[in-house]
């Protein structure tokens, strides 16, 4: 019987060439996008002292409902007003193995909108 690929642990294996070449320091955090079924999350994270600078989510009460690019686009707002609360204005950006399109494409292009270069 022939089993069919996992695309999750494609993504994984993915996310981890990646993370091998880049790392998010204090001058310039990683923000790191991950994506489930219904939800979308993001944060900034400092990986010298591993801690998150900053994080939102879909699940936060300042996204309003909409389709799940809308919700996307509210979390890539949210996440760049919160990092600029904590004193960031440049990140990595971390897609976390996802193609850049869709979900992941609205988070990143609001948070460049609303003050984060990357």
């Amino acid at each position: 019987m022939i089993s069919k690929p996992d695309k999750n642990k494609a993504r994984q294996k993915r996310q981890k060439r990646v993370r091998a070449k880049i790392s998010g320091t204090a001058e310039r955090p990683r923000l790191n996008v991950f994506r489930s079924n219904k939800n979308i999350y993001a944060q900034v994270i400092d990986d010298v002292k591993g801690v998150t600078l900053a994080s939102a989510s879909s699940l936060d009460k300042e996204v309003s409902d909409g389709s799940k690019v809308e919700e996307a686009a509210a979390v890539g707002a949210l996440v760049a007003k919160r990092a600029q609360d904590a004193k960031v204005s440049e990140v990595i950006f971390d897609r976390g193995g996802y193609i850049y399109h869709g979900r992941v494409q609205s988070l990143a292009e609001a948070a460049r909108e609303n003050g984060l270069k990357f």
